[in-house]
């Protein structure tokens, strides 16, 4: 990997300072992007360097502009690029402008972030690496024959849920066959909406279940491992609200073989980077299920640094 002197922030808020400082303490000098909206921004005067960027486009636009925010790198000789969370973070895209550019992206491969993009393959990834998933479809679904099908086979209650997003957009719980397809359009048009592809899934709906999710640190050699748990069930409309590490009331052998299952998982993928593995734990059966992979940095990734000590 070559060796990195200049990096772009390209993320606004507490994340971009945070990257910033990190960079800044590893001796790199550190680049700040900013729309015309955020001219006034903290982040902005936390860089050795700012950019306006976004000329003519909204504030969120302006973030995502891969081939404007990749080409001011090149002329600013910005040799790094961090997405911090949300933005850019997991659109393949950025990495592969990188990659073209000479510019090395701080985080997974576009090859990584395409397969963990995609839930059901990231599905298919969990059992090769023989960990338990929840009952369901191994491929996305498009239309109301394939989910009336797939229903009849995973029984209700089941959960529909957008193939390509997260962050409990583009997801239904369904009771029973009568709201099969009224709530398969609510999902796939909600998905299309928030993600630009309307895909989903269909899995065994878990009623009474404890969010748990194991946060993994990788790198390039193989090494990767686990910095324990966080537990988010407390939620609203699939939202989290409330993280508390470690989780309470989890057993040690539990929590044992979920953190090692995270770790087993992400051997098999090939991902380096930091990244966060969820899970599902049955509060009634005390059976757990993978459910997804966050490749990138998360917000609550302070909640784990508070516990370990370990500033991510």
């Amino acid at each position: 990997m070559p060796i990195m002197k200049k990096l772009l922030a390209l993320n606004r808020g507490e994340i971009a300072i945070r990257i910033m400082r990190a960079a800044t303490e590893l001796g790199l000098r550190t680049v700040a992007v900013f729309p015309k909206e955020d001219s006034l921004s903290l982040h902005r005067f936390k860089a050795d360097e700012a950019y306006q960027i976004g000329e003519g486009k909204g504030p969120v636009e302006a973030y995502l502009d891969v081939n404007g925010i990749v080409a001011l790198a090149r002329e600013k000789g910005v040799d790094a690029i961090h997405p911090g969370y949300g933005f850019l973070s997991e659109n393949p895209a950025l990495p592969r402008a990188c990659e073209a550019a000479g510019i090395t992206f701080v985080g997974p491969s576009a090859e990584l972030l395409d397969m963990l993009g995609d839930k059901t393959a990231a599905r298919r990834l969990a059992a090769r690496a023989g960990v338990p998933i929840i009952p369901g479809v191994e491929r996305a679904l498009t239309t109301p024959a394939a989910v009336k099908k797939a229903a009849e086979t995973i029984g209700f209650p089941l959960i529909i849920k957008a193939a390509f997003g997260g962050g409990g957009r583009g997801m239904r719980v369904v009771e029973s066959p009568d709201d099969l397809l009224t709530r398969f359009d609510e999902a796939t048009r909600e998905a299309a909406s928030a993600f630009g592809n309307g895909a989903v899934f269909i899995e065994r709906f878990i009623r009474r279940p404890r969010h748990i999710e194991v946060q993994i640190l990788g790198d390039t050699h193989g090494n990767v491992l686990h910095l324990y748990e966080r537990d988010c069930s407390v939620q609203r409309r699939h939202q989290k609200v409330v993280e508390v590490a470690p989780a309470v009331s989890l057993a040690e052998p539990l929590r044992q073989a979920i953190c090692d299952a995270a770790v087993r998982l992400m051997k098999t993928a090939g991902y380096y980077n930091a990244g966060t593995v969820e899970f599902l734990l049955d509060s009634d059966t005390n059976e757990w299920y993978f459910i997804e992979v966050n490749p990138r940095i998360q917000v609550e990734h302070t909640v784990t640094e508070m516990v370990t000590g370990i500033d991510l």
